[in-house]
């Protein structure tokens, strides 16, 4: 708005900014990001909280919603900013989305798995009664700033955490992205996703792979920002593991858990005949590449009945269940039969 940022720049107000940082990322990058707002004669507030999945809560975002009010934002001109990974993006954009009906705010991911995930969708949320993300809404921001520098400062278990949404998006849309991952797997996890001029056998793999990842998932989320339609291919590897990962919390990241949801899919995949034992293999080699778990001890039989039965509860009486069909493509099943399930389940634990 042109108006708007000519009152931003003639000096007539000064600029204020109400920032929410996760306190680890700040105690990393806090410095420089008040020296930034000092540089540049921004009013600020910085609150610096614990955003994990067992503090991800209303509590918080009440915490946060005080803080703001005590700063006194305004909602047209002042966006909140989040610093911080996925669980720090979602519960500032439900505080956001809450405050005065909705207060624009900009999301800049810090870890890697937020960058490829968080960053660009439109949902946030917070767990609620051991359930993950059962409380939350739509409401986009207004920016993701991508930077992938924070990310070298993330342990290798984080770097691998984040591949596996990348690999979501590989094995559903794009076999090139697959290939990547395959061949320049170890040297992501090496390099942390930096680009560097001695690294010319990989070419710039870590853009590649987080471009293509973007974009594939902006095209899946973009004409169905609000899930009007619940036939998603973004869903493989979230069938069961929103159960699993709440129930072995902390063992399992996220990404971890979504994994070993989509090594079980790539067993029903190939009970079902939709992919050969060697795409099979392939896919779990690569699984094993980018140091993911293929399989947990939590993921018990029982528990993925659990999960498949809320998942109807919630997808309009149908699994929704997208399966592989090949290296790169994928479609939506509704007719999974429960032998079918269980035989891959027990091929699975015996490999």
């Amino acid at each position: 708005d042109p108006q708007q940022l000519e009152l931003a720049t003639s000096g007539k107000r000064k600029l204020r900014r109400f920032i929410v940082i996760d306190e680890v990322v700040d105690k990393l990058y806090g410095s420089k990001v008040r020296e930034y707002f000092e540089e540049n004669n921004v009013q600020h507030k910085i609150l610096a909280l614990p955003t994990t999945e067992e503090t991800k809560s209303m509590d918080l975002v009440l915490n946060i919603l005080q803080e703001v009010q005590n700063f006194s934002i305004d909602r047209r001109t002042e966006p909140i900013i989040a610093i911080g990974g996925g669980v720090c993006l979602d519960i500032v954009g439900l505080a956001a989305s809450l405050y005065r009906r909705r207060t624009p705010y900009i999301r800049v991911p810090t870890t890697l798995l937020s960058y490829v995930d968080a960053s660009v969708g439109a949902k946030n949320g917070v767990n609620f009664l051991q359930c993950k993300n059962k409380l939350g809404g739509y409401t986009p921001p207004v920016a993701s700033f991508l930077d992938r520098s924070f990310i070298q400062s993330i342990p290798r278990r984080h770097i691998s955490n984040g591949l596996g949404e990348i690999l979501k998006m590989a094995l559903m849309k794009h076999k090139g992205l697959f290939d990547l991952l395959k061949s320049h797997g170890k040297h992501l996890l090496d390099t942390k996703f930096q680009s560097y001029s001695g690294s010319a056998d990989h070419g710039d793999a870590a853009l590649q792979t987080t471009r293509i990842a973007i974009e594939t998932m902006l095209e899946e989320l973009a004409p169905n920002l609000w899930e009007d339609d619940l036939d998603r291919l973004v869903d493989f590897g979230h069938l069961i593991s929103p159960e699993l990962e709440m129930r072995v919390l902390p063992s399992l990241m996220h990404g971890e858990a979504v994994n070993v949801d989509m090594a079980f899919m790539t067993y029903v995949a190939h009970a079902r005949g939709l992919i050969t034992a060697e795409e099979k293999e392939q896919i779990i080699q690569c699984m094993r590449g980018l140091e993911l778990p293929v399989w947990h001890g939590g993921c018990s039989w029982p528990l993925i009945k659990r999960a498949l039965t809320e998942r109807l509860k919630h997808s309009g009486g149908q699994p929704r269940m997208p399966l592989p069909t090949g290296l790169g493509v994928a479609e939506i099943f509704n007719d999974t039969s429960e032998e079918t399930l269980e035989r891959a389940y027990k091929l699975w634990v015996r490999d």
